[in-house]
Formats: structure tokens, C-alpha cells, sequence
């Protein structure tokens, strides 16, 4: 019987990477790697290890909307943790309603009965663990996926992980990250570059504009 607790990083890492499924396309716009089935399954089969399905899941026009149903309810919430700062430029003026979002995961969560089951491996010094498995003999794939994904989303805005998340506002960047040190302002080092790079250009533009540089 499958696991649909993925806990920790996985849950953190799962609910980033669906975010990321939109990002900046190389040209100035946005891509989205979920617009079609063959999307999903590339995308679900990259994270097998974190999620209740089979190896060879393969994505339908079903499955795709409840994973872009998902994805949708976590980037508004996403775009409600980083308050006050500003949420990612994708998808900012078309948010759902935060209440909206909250209600789809937890109906999204409660589709599949799980059950915590207990593991004790043979020998001196092995740890007992805990995982939730799924009791829902009839529980499709789609719910399964929805399930995993909005259980993955709900562990993580209420982890302390969700004080760390960030939007990425350099040029062209729509990501959300975790900040790693009180420093960091970008999601990644090339995201650093081109916002110094805009902010120098910036500054020469309008000291090339004042009025004093005009002669006037």
C-alpha cells in the first residue's frame, strides 16, 4: 500500500518544485511546464521517490487539472506567506482568494483515507518510524497525486520552512526559494547578477537624466 506522507524536506522540495513549474521561459515571458499530460508525466515521474505512485505514471487531461488546480492554490497561498513582500510577477493579478486556495488543498488532502502504520527493523539499534498509507482501496491515481500534493503544500506552510520563503524579484525571474542566510535577497547567483547589473544601469540612466547632467 502506497505512502502518501512525504515529510520534511521531501514535503518541502515536492511543494517548491510544483511552484516551479512556472518559470521564466529564456525570452522574457513565462513558461509553464504543465500544459499538457506529457508534462505531468515527466514532471511526476522526476519525483516518483516523494509521491504514492508507480514508475511508469503516466498523465491525462484528468490528472492535469487537479495538479494545475494544486499548483494554483499553492502559488496564492505561496504569494500570502511572503507578505509584505511582493509575490512572484507570474501570476500576481490573478491570485485565488486565499480562502479559495485554503479550501481546495484541504478537500484535495481529505480524498484518500490513510492509516499511520508503524515499522521496527531487525537489529541492536534500529529506529522504529511511522508512515501514513493509504486505506482507500479505491482511491484513483488523479486522487492519490491531488492527495500527496496538497498534504505536501498543508505540512509545509505550517513548518517554520515557511518563514524562509521568498519570491525572487531579480529581471526576468519568477521563482519562489527558500532564503538560506540573511543575506540573500535572489533565489540564485545569476539572479544576483542581472539585478546589479539593472540597478547600475538604473543609476547611470537617471544621473544621465538629472538636471544637472542636462546642463540645466
Amino acid at each position: 500500500m502506497p505512502d502518501l506522507s512525504p515529510a520534511g524536506p521531501d514535503s518541502t522540495r515536492l511543494v517548491l518544485d510544483l511552484a516551479l513549474t512556472v518559470r521564466h521561459d529564456g525570452h522574457g515571458g513565462v513558461a509553464d511546464d504543465l500544459l499538457a499530460p506529457e508534462g505531468l508525466t515527466a514532471w511526476v515521474r522526476d519525483h516518483a521517490s516523494a509521491l504514492p505512485l508507480d514508475a511508469e505514471f503516466t498523465g491525462d487531461e484528468a490528472s492535469l487539472g487537479e495538479v494545475r488546480a494544486m499548483r494554483a492554490a499553492v502559488r496564492a497561498l505561496f504569494a500570502r506567506a511572503v507578505r509584505p513582500g511582493e509575490p512572484s510577477p507570474a501570476d500576481a493579478k490573478r491570485l485565488l482568494p486565499v480562502t479559495e486556495a485554503v479550501a481546495r488543498l484541504n478537500a484535495a488532502a481529505a480524498r484518500v483515507t490513510t492509516a499511520p502504520v508503524l515499522s521496527w527493523p531487525d537489529g541492536d539499534g534500529a529506529a522504529p518510524s511511522v508512515r501514513d498509507v493509504v486505506r482507500t482501496a479505491e482511491a484513483s491515481g488523479t486522487d492519490l497525486l491531488a492527495a500527496a500534493l496538497a498534504r505536501a503544500a498543508l505540512a509545509f506552510l505550517a513548518s517554520a520552512d515557511r518563514e524562509r520563503l521568498r519570491a525572487c524579484h531579480a529581471p526576468r525571474c519568477v521563482r519562489y526559494f527558500l532564503k538560506e542566510h540573511p543575506r540573500q535577497e535572489w533565489c540564485k547567483p545569476s539572479c544576483g547578477n542581472r539585478a546589479r547589473v539593472a540597478r547600475h544601469h538604473e543609476r547611470h540612466n537617471t544621473a544621465s537624466n538629472s538636471p544637472a547632467q542636462n546642463g540645466t
